[in-house]
């Protein structure tokens, strides 16, 4: 009877972790966004906050959801790639309004002028929707077209993740570049670390696509590097390069 009673509090205890686990790996990615959008609302002011960094995330994320049709992986992923698509419409949505609001030029930057000079600078949500509905219909046909091609399909998936590994890339050269760490918020630098190496260890002991877990391993190493500036830079102060606000903002929306 006890031994009976304990295997059922074990499997509940497991179903619990379970269940955590896949709140953590659905929700934890728009986690690190939740305070800079109050703070973009509360401020009115979107300086802050790359756009960059939305169009690194859609990029992966559109490349995933179409990766899993030619190789299966856990639907939780999935869930974890749709929910942070809309995480960061929204967040676009929010900049360019807040934008538009206080630009002072009254010309007006469209998707279809096809501008290089002011991609992803547009000064309409709908322009990024443009954008990101014309992007994912030509990724979404050359999946069709290739998808019975093995090496399509792995390059796919390595490039979703891939694209997504890189996203703290822009604030390691920045920090390099300006010697300091300097306008960087640490406590997010540790938030999606943390996320990361959780993700990552997901990933092995779910036994995820190769992709998902060697890049993942990359995330983790950049997050790392860049808190091993945040350390060396406060140790060893260099010279004060001049450099711009927006220079000085996380490429990952710190």
């Amino acid at each position: 009877m006890e031994d009976e009673m304990f295997d059922q509090i074990v499997a509940v205890f497991h179903s619990l972790v379970t269940w955590v686990a896949a709140g953590a790996m659905v929700f934890g990615g728009l986690v690190p966004y939740i305070p800079q959008y109050r703070d973009i609302r509360r401020t009115q002011n979107a300086e802050g906050f790359s756009t960059y960094v939305c169009l690194v995330l859609l990029v992966a994320n559109i490349l995933r959801i179409l990766f899993r049709f030619g190789r299966y992986f856990e639907t939780l992923l999935l869930w974890q790639s749709i929910i942070m698509i809309f995480t960061m419409l929204i967040m676009l949505n929010l900049c360019t309004n807040v934008r538009t609001a206080t630009e002072l030029s009254t010309k007006r930057r469209s998707f279809i002028d096809f501008d290089w000079s002011s991609f992803w600078l547009w000064s309409r949500f709908l322009d990024y929707m443009q954008c990101v509905l014309s992007f994912t219909l030509m990724a979404s046909y050359a999946t069709y077209l290739f998808l019975d091609s093995m090496l399509f399909v792995e390059t796919l998936g390595f490039l979703a993740v891939f694209t997504e590994a890189m996203l703290g890339t822009p604030q390691l050269y920045c920090n390099y570049q300006n010697k300091s760490t300097e306008g960087m918020s640490i406590k997010m630098v540790l938030m999606w670390t943390s996320g990361d190496t959780f993700k990552t260890g997901y990933f092995l002991l779910t036994q995820a696509p190769v992709q998902f877990w060697t890049c993942g391993l990359l995330q983790v190493f950049v997050d790392f590097t860049i808190l091993f500036q945040v350390y060396y830079y406060s140790r060893f102060p260099q010279k004060p390069v001049s450099h711009t606000a927006s220079h000085t903002t996380s490429a990952k929306a710190l």
